[in-house]
């Protein structure tokens, strides 16, 4: 069964996404905000995608505040780590956020909260689970 890492400081949106996906998608979810455990799970080779919320309220980095972007730029720096599709999730919708928070990142992808249409959120978490994002990249 494939890993999906969440990291969400919101525990209502955690439950929401983790029962979408066990349930609808029969994923096995691992939910934390804690940096050092986001980095240890993330290295243990487990993980096939990681959702990652950009803005965190309670995650620190060697003392530091961090949100989901510098947590994402950790992730893409590590050789380890480098591969594991990041998908930012956030409420930040407005224009230019989507290619910034990319850009800033280096995420893989982005997911827009609210979480509307449940299947929706299901296939896209697991195209990039089975690598298949890649290929709709690769035929742009």
């Amino acid at each position: 069964m494939s890993t999906v890492l969440i990291v969400e400081d919101d525990p209502i949106n955690l439950k929401v996404f983790s029962k979408i996906l066990t349930k609808r998608g029969g994923l096995n979810v691992i939910g934390t905000e804690n940096v050092d455990e986001v980095l240890r799970v993330a290295n243990s080779g487990v993980t096939k995608v990681v959702l990652m919320d950009v803005s965190l309220s309670n995650s620190y980095y060697n003392g530091e505040p961090v949100d989901g972007i510098r947590i994402t730029q950790l992730l893409k720096a590590n050789p380890i780590t480098h591969d594991i599709p990041v998908v930012l999730i956030t409420a930040h919708a407005m224009e230019g956020d989507r290619e910034n928070f990319l850009n800033l990142s280096g995420a893989d992808g982005y997911i827009t909260k609210p979480i509307i249409n449940q299947d929706e959120f299901v296939k896209e978490v697991k195209s990039f689970v089975s690598g298949e994002w890649k290929l709709e990249l690769e035929d742009d």
